[in-house]
């Protein structure tokens, strides 16, 4: 097929792609372990003021106490008195918990004696965490900016999805896979920086544009909260992956597999997604 496609942007939105989402990382947990790259800092957010500094590529634990915390530090626990904290890493370094590292900071709240980990990060670098999780970094370019389009729209849907949690989305296959910057590979992250800003839209709203990794021969017809009209079954071109996930929206196998056939990101989508358009985000505020 030939590879082109008119692109019209109907709407400038007026969400700013550098805006924060809130991801979360770990939920009612009884302990984080945290680090930063370089030197770093934690801050108490209901003060606004620092409660310990941090030095680079060092190891601390947070444990709740009480309704409040603590951080063990060379071998002592120093009590922090507040719920809610703020780790950051100077100098535009990375954060840490669970082993991995994260562009932007690390939100710790205490809820009910429990501990939460929230990643605050703006939406384009929460994407380069988020491709490469969902999409083989080997696939097709134009699979991969597929991708990154279908997840920029399903985030900016979903925000607050998970408000009742004290964040947006989670960082799994319930919203979407995230790995952060540990996750992030050359290739996916210029599919991210080349659709920047580019979200699905239908009937001039941000669509919620479900994937799924295979559809085992056809998409299904989505009735998800009454009549979606942009989630209609279409063959799926991934008959011979089988079914993995729930089918309804864009094939990853499928796109994949259009994509070597020639069809561009934009033509990926429109073929998955019915009656929709394509918008920029607005850059400046």
């Amino acid at each position: 097929m030939r590879n082109w496609l008119f692109v019209l942007f109907l709407l400038i939105f007026s969400v700013n792609p550098a805006f924060a989402i809130k991801i979360g990382l770990l939920t009612d947990v009884s302990a984080a372990g945290v680090g930063t790259s370089a030197d770093g800092v934690i801050i108490d957010a209901r003060a606004n003021k620092t409660v310990t500094e941090l030095k680079q590529m060092k190891g601390y634990l947070i444990v709740p106490r009480g309704s409040q915390m603590s951080i063990k530090i060379n071998g002592e626990y120093k009590d922090i008195n507040t719920d809610r904290i703020v780790v950051k890493s100077h100098n535009n370094g990375f954060v840490s918990t669970k082993k991995k590292w994260y562009r932007g900071n690390l939100i710790i709240q205490n809820r009910n004696g429990r501990l939460t980990v929230i990643n605050d990060i703006d939406l384009e670098n929460y994407l380069k965490g988020v491709i490469p999780s969902e999409m083989p970094a080997s696939w097709d370019v134009e699979a991969h900016k597929a991708q990154a389009i279908a997840a920029r729209s399903y985030a900016l849907a979903n925000l607050g999805k998970r408000a009742s949690k004290g964040y947006d989305l989670e960082d799994t296959p319930n919203d979407q896979a995230y790995g952060g910057a540990s996750a992030e590979k050359r290739g996916t992250t210029k599919a991210v920086n080349d659709t920047r800003g580019i979200v699905l839209t239908h009937n001039e709203k941000i669509i919620s544009a479900f994937y799924t990794a295979s559809a085992g021969g056809k998409t299904k017809t989505s009735n998800w909260g009454g009549n979606v009209p942009y989630l209609r079954s279409v063959p799926s071109y991934d008959a011979e992956v089988g079914k993995k996930g729930h089918g309804v929206g864009m094939s990853q196998y499928g796109a994949n597999h259009l994509a070597k056939q020639g069809y561009n990101a934009y033509q990926i989508l429109k073929y998955f997604y019915k009656d929709v358009n394509f918008a920029r985000l607005k850059t400046e505020i």
